[in-house]
């Protein structure tokens, strides 16, 4: 390692990769098992689970974080780091991602391949294309919405309400002018002229459909009962009326498989499907979590934003999936520089540089003030009965001070711990407290249970979620969510579990509000169904599908050298 870190790109084009075939064969995955896309990625094929369906599970790790800064906290740095200390100190381990969107890599956040040290790799392919999972969604999701609007100009036998179609286009890339258009403009020849829309392609519910599909069959199943419009006497109209699910799914059965990548230590990773964690349910694919549980002792996951968005979800949603197990405990990864913001020590606006000047100079009595928003994620992840241990990702510029006054509150909120995490400088090294800290945590007994039961009515789901996890005093429902939870109901949908859609800087509804709010009222302006995901979604406050470009977008840096190297990527 060199002294001065050099750029991520740079050290991910340093790294001494290992042939694919290798990483697989020290977790045990057979070469027919694997589907290969160059010497550095392979697909694995769902056929393992049956070769290794008697052997036991591994220990199951999620990493989450406090309500962050636009720009993160470093929870994928974390996550990777981790499993690098977890494989320095001998135990055998697999990280499982999400892939990352194009959106954010050439906006405003950048990739999702971590940092520094602690990355997976091939960094460039992972951001850009990768394995072309993400196209796959998209053709799925904008075939639906073919097959839609070609029903309408066909004759709309099944009576469809061009108004309640609520199936949208789809890219991979932020494009604000795309939120809102008109569609079938130029005559009958081109469709049926209405208003629709597009989403980013990791908000689509074909997307979190691929992210909690358990075998082929089931995704089959799934694509078929996704709701895209109703009919004119309001009855529901699914991808499998328009006899569309099967040219989905044929679309997607590559897509399915999980990909098997590797850190910058040469550590196995299994990175597949990319829900955002706002819309969808924010964690990577419980195929890739079911593969890694048979194949390792430890599996170190990761879930979207902050506690209160993708770990709860990942409670909540994605442990409810029999193939998988509750996690047997919690790493909740703060920064110094986010704990400041929440305590009014500076500002940070999506878009705009942060004032670095005064985000690195020492501020104590901010942190500890920011702190209470660390203080709730730990008091809401011990609601569902698994430990907490607290990482703290630290700056070069973070003080002793700083840090000290973090540990003393985190214990006595009920951390079971609090260790620094070194691993964007210093990778396995920096990560090996961290990683003693967690097979201690998984030695404890977990008392795991969820947040609500299943068949509550929905109001009682979103009003647990909203009063115990984000601090509410109140839920108020629009006229039009009103309506919506009465119709589910009616429909049979009130037994699904709620996954609440809200920005992910505040715990609450508005993203002005840091720290520990309370006193506040939740307003739900709509629900929407993801019957294929097996969701409902209530909308709160304002929320985006679609993201849009900074004044200066990250891909302004992004080039290729005079030797076909690509530059300027992190």
């Amino acid at each position: 390692m060199l002294k001065k870190v050099p750029s991520d790109l740079e050290i991910a084009q340093a790294a001494k990769l290992k042939p694919i075939i290798e990483i697989a064969r020290q977790i045990g995955i057979k070469k027919d098992e694997l589907e290969l896309y160059g010497n550095y990625k392979a697909k694995i094929s769902l056929s393992i689970l049956d070769r290794f369906k008697n052997k036991p599970k591994g220990k199951y790790i999620d990493v989450t974080a406090v309500t962050p800064t636009p720009l993160g906290e470093g929870k994928t740095v974390t996550t990777i780091g981790l499993s690098l200390g977890l494989a320095k100190i001998g135990k055998n381990v697999i990280t499982t991602l999400r892939q990352p969107s194009m959106g954010p890599v050439f906006g405003i956040k950048g990739g999702a391949a971590g940092g520094g040290y602690s990355q997976v790799l091939p960094m460039e392919d992972i951001n850009l294309h990768f394995t072309g999972d993400i196209h796959a969604v998209g053709a799925a999701n904008n075939l639906l919405a073919a097959f839609i609007d070609n029903h309408l100009l066909k004759g709309n036998n099944l009576t469809i309400d061009p108004d309640s179609i609520v199936t949208r286009r789809c890219v991979d890339i932020s494009d604000r002018a795309l939120r809102q258009i008109r569609i079938g403009l130029g005559g009958p020849e081109n469709g049926v002229e209405r208003e629709t829309g597009f989403d980013i392609t990791v908000a689509s519910e074909v997307m979190a459909i691929l992210a909690l599909a358990e075998s082929l069959p089931d995704l089959r199943t799934r694509l078929g009962r996704m709701v895209v419009a109703s009919t004119k006497d309001g009855k529901a109209v699914t991808a499998e009326d328009l006899k569309c699910a099967g040219a989905m799914t044929v679309l997607l059965k590559d897509a399915l498989k999980p990909n098997l990548i590797q850190t910058t230590e040469n550590t196995p990773c299994i990175m597949h499907a990319g829900p955002f964690a706002n819309i969808a349910h924010g964690n990577n694919s419980v195929l890739a979590d079911m593969i890694a549980l048979k194949l390792c002792d430890y599996v170190v996951t990761e879930s979207g934003f902050g506690a209160d968005c993708g770990a709860e979800k990942f409670l909540d949603i994605k442990c409810r999936t029999k193939a998988l197990k509750p996690p047997d405990g919690i790493v909740l990864v703060c920064t110094v520089k986010a704990l400041k913001m929440h305590g009014g020590g500076f500002e940070a606006i999506p878009g705009r540089p942060m004032d670095m000047e005064v985000v690195k100079k020492e501020n104590v009595e901010a942190v500890k003030k920011g702190a209470e928003n660390l203080v709730k994620h730990i008091e809401n992840l011990k609601l569902f009965g698994v430990p907490v241990v607290v990482a703290i990702n630290k700056f070069s510029y973070d003080t002793g001070e700083e840090i000290n006054a973090i540990k003393e509150i985190a214990k006595k909120a009920g951390a079971m711990d609090v260790v620094l995490s070194e691993v964007w400088e210093k990778g396995s090294e920096g990560g090996k407290d961290l990683a003693k800290a967690v097979v201690k945590m998984c030695e404890q007994k977990s008392n795991f249970k969820f947040l609500y039961p299943l068949d509550v009515p929905i109001k009682e789901k979103i009003e647990t979620i909203a009063k115990k996890i984000y601090g509410a005093k109140d839920v108020e429902y629009s006229e039009e969510a009103e309506k919506k939870i009465k119709y589910y109901t009616e429909q049979g949908y009130d037994k699904l579990p709620i996954n609440m859609a809200k920005t992910h800087l505040s715990l609450s509804h508005d993203p002005k509000l840091k720290g520990r709010p309370s006193g506040f009222t939740l307003p739900v302006r709509d629900i929407r169904i993801s019957a294929g995901a097996g969701f409902l979604y209530p909308l709160c406050g304002k929320m985006r599908t679609m993201p849009g470009l900074p004044s200066v977008p990250a891909g302004t840096k992004v080039d290729i050298d005079k030797n076909g190297r690509i530059i300027g990527l992190f």
